[in-house]
């Protein structure tokens, strides 16, 4: 029987691409349309680059939601700034100084104080993504009700011993793959109830692939990477493989990429990347399926919500070698192949040109794992079976 749930994401809103704050403001919306009572804490962020304050401070109604905004509280510290610099470098600072890390960037207060005054109101508080302070310290202030939804990657971060309570003290955890649900159990324990609930995708009603490359006067069958372009998804790694491929002789074929972040093409890929930036959810699913493939560089996902729209586009994947949770999919659905240089990725291309059955029945394969597994109905079963047991308990 639906009951009263809050989410603790970093950001929230429409505004927000990609990422675990997009996954959470579905899952939301998908439980509030099931009858759940939902409330949304988060902050008045938008850019998660600057972490500055954007957004109206106090509570209003988004997407049918009551969202109530905080505001967050700049730390800047020497020893945090110094914490920083040795996670990037892949030491791990003591724990004193881990502590001082968490709150190095911000501090949400007046969050805490929320968290620790109507926690208990709640049948489930949910709080994503695990490695900021709205999950390392909000965590504290709910009892019995606290719910993590990680989104862990494979990263220094990770192996944070302030981390450790983040996967070990929830009511329970969600994961959105077995890889990532494996790399959990590798760091550390991990809290008694526990369980892979994937992530939900929307199934467009219909997609429109002549029609985008006419708006955007796209003529030569080309690869396609949307996201945010950015060094920790790969971006930087798949212009230079992109390069390589075009030396190695793949010719006629282009790379198409939109979303978040700076796109600064190389001369010597001048006229073969065409970068679109934002664009409308409509030539989003249309450029899935005009493409020839998607191309997934990044090794850090816990789930990879753009492989999921390819397949439902009718488009095959192509992903980087050592990306554990995009090959255990691909291994699953069938729906692709894995490549590690720019040698191989143009004999992979080349090969989709050459024979398009092949495509065809590779992107199959992907469309029905999609629906079997991950249509929102089947992802928001398992969530609200995993609430209702937390609600009788």
């Amino acid at each position: 029987m639906p009951g009263r749930v809050a989410f603790v994401p970093l950001r929230y809103g429409p505004q927000i691409v990609g990422g675990s704050e997009a996954l959470t403001r579905e899952i939301a919306m998908g439980l509030a349309g099931r009858g759940w009572v939902v409330d949304v804490l988060t902050t008045r962020v938008v850019d998660h680059q600057s972490m500055a304050d954007e957004l109206p401070e106090g509570v209003e109604e988004t997407d049918g939601l009551r969202v109530h905004r905080f505001s967050t509280r700049p730390q800047a510290s020497r020893p945090g700034r110094r914490a920083q610099l040795m996670i990037q470098e892949d030491r791990l600072p003591p724990p004193d100084l881990q502590w001082t890390w968490v709150s190095w960037r911000f501090t949400m207060p007046d969050l805490f104080h929320h968290l620790l005054r109507h926690g208990d109101a709640y049948d489930a508080v949910v709080f994503s993504p695990y490695m900021f302070w709205n999950t390392t310290v909000g965590l504290w202030a709910v009892g019995d009700n606290a719910v993590v939804m990680p989104c862990l990657h494979d990263e220094s971060y990770a192996r944070l011993a302030v981390m450790r309570p983040v996967l070990a003290d929830p009511a329970s955890v969600w994961f959105l793959s077995e890889p990532e649900h494996r790399l959990a159990h590798r760091l550390g324990p991990v809290a008694e109830r526990h369980l892979v609930t994937g992530a939900g995708v929307h199934v467009p009603g219909s997609y429109d692939p002549d029609g985008f490359r006419a708006r955007h006067g796209i003529d030569r069958p080309f690869i396609l990477y949307a996201g945010r372009r950015e060094k920790d998804k790969g971006w930087g790694w798949l212009l230079e493989t992109f390069a390589e491929a075009v030396t190695a002789g793949l010719d006629g074929v282009d790379l198409v990429t939109f979303g978040s972040g700076t796109v600064e093409v190389p001369d010597r890929l001048a006229g073969r990347v065409v970068d679109l930036g934002f664009v409308s959810e409509t030539d989003r699913d249309s450029a899935f399926a005009a493409a020839l493939a998607y191309v997934q560089p990044s090794r850090m996902e816990s789930f990879s919500r753009t492989v999921m729209e390819a397949w439902l586009a009718g488009t095959p994947v192509l992903a980087v070698e050592g990306s554990e949770v995009v090959s255990w999919h691909i291994e699953r659905s069938g729906g692709g192949l894995v490549f590690a240089d720019g040698a191989t990725l143009a004999g992979l291309v080349g090969d989709l040109v050459a024979r398009p059955d092949r495509a065809a029945e590779m992107a199959g394969r992907g469309r029905r794992y999609v629906l079997r597994e991950y249509d929102w109905p089947v992802v928001l079963d398992r969530i609200e079976a995993d609430l209702n047991r937390l609600a009788a308990s």
